[in-house]
């Protein structure tokens, strides 16, 4: 299938690669059009488009994995669809009918099936939708036209160590989002405003930034790019906020550590709780479920350590184990969750 690609599978790094071809659609005079394939990687928008100068822009992440058997999986593709519309609806754009998504979801993995990391590679083929408004605006309002594209990109690990223990820090100067604003949905605003912690968290040696609450800076919010998790007295502990988004892999984890026979605790997580954690961890598309090693907190320059040895805890080895399990066929999918591809 892809065997005339040069790439190392196994060091894709989390970053962009052409593919074959993207899908796109657009939203016009009150009605979705055709689905139309391209080559081209670029958007051609007006200069006065909406989504370049007031932000109607919302995106997804999912991905398509080669299964031990060959087949090719999809993860809870409907999950991602849903969650787009509700995106769409918190900034005024149109939401992308859930047959619409899945059948451009589905077609982008078929027509770019070469670019399918093989199994046991630990890649995948990430799939982007992206709906912006393209409607030409000057004053303040939504817009009336939309255009969703749908791309595609092998890759491998989000934090190059992989499934490792990593070093996340707390800022308080630094806010991902406003409350009640759009902190609930995925939309590159948020991704923004949390730039200037990422970029001073790296530069210090971390993975990330680990964001508190906006209002009281006392609860723990999102953890850069993903959810937030952690492990005590057989319990799965989440933090619950206006401003999180939810996280679609954060569900399933919940899902599975129940059957685990955990206790799942969805509530405000306050920081200095850290203390009494026994594992903790980020999880998303991207991140899977990522082991955190220590939570750094520069205001009170306090350490929060969790994996010991450099090593994963044994609750989120067991919870990144089944649901990868889930998603490469390794392990039978009993919830639904996959939808398998014809290639």
């Amino acid at each position: 299938m892809n065997e005339d690609l040069s790439l190392d599978w196994k060091e894709l790094g989390f970053a962009y690669h052409k593919t074959d071809y993207n899908l796109r659609c657009t939203f016009s005079s009150g009605e979705w059009g055709e689905i139309e394939v391209h080559t081209d990687e670029t958007l051609n928008l007006h200069m006065a488009a909406g989504c370049l100068h007031y932000g109607q822009q919302a995106f997804e992440g999912q991905k398509a994995f080669m299964g031990k058997d060959g087949k090719v999986r999809l993860f809870r593709i409907d999950d991602n669809a849903r969650r787009m519309q509700n995106s769409a609806r918190g900034i005024k754009m149109e939401p992308i009918p859930l047959e619409l998504f899945r059948e451009m979801a589905i077609k982008a993995v078929q027509l770019n099936a070469r670019f399918i990391p093989p199994y046991g590679s630990d890649a995948s083929l990430y799939l982007r939708p992206l709906e912006v408004g393209t409607t030409p605006l000057v004053g303040v309002r939504p817009a009336d036209d939309f255009l969703f594209v749908l791309f595609t990109t092998p890759v491998g690990a989000y934090f190059k160590d992989g499934f490792k223990p990593t070093k996340v820090v707390v800022y308080r100067e630094f806010d991902r989002a406003a409350p009640l604003g759009t902190g609930c949905w995925k939309v590159g605003g948020n991704y923004a405003c949390g730039m200037r912690a990422t970029t001073k968290a790296k530069e210090n040696g971390f993975s990330a930034a680990l964001f508190l609450d906006p209002k009281e800076k006392r609860y723990i919010d999102e953890c850069g790019p993903a959810n937030f998790f952690g492990i005590r007295d057989g319990a799965y502990i989440t933090p619950k906020s206006g401003s999180i988004l939810p996280s679609i892999t954060n569900m399933s984890l919940q899902q599975i550590a129940r059957d685990m026979g955990l206790r799942v605790e969805c509530r405000p997580v306050e920081l200095e709780e850290l203390a009494t954690f026994e594992e903790a961890a980020e999880c998303g598309t991207a991140a899977v479920a990522t082991p955190l090693s220590e939570v750094y907190d520069e205001a009170n320059d306090r350490s929060y350590c969790f994996a010991s040895n450099g090593q994963p805890g044994p609750v989120t080895t067991e919870l990144y184990r089944r649901l990868r399990g889930i998603q490469l066929g390794e392990l039978p999918d009993t919830y639904g969750w996959t939808t398998v591809v014809d290639i």
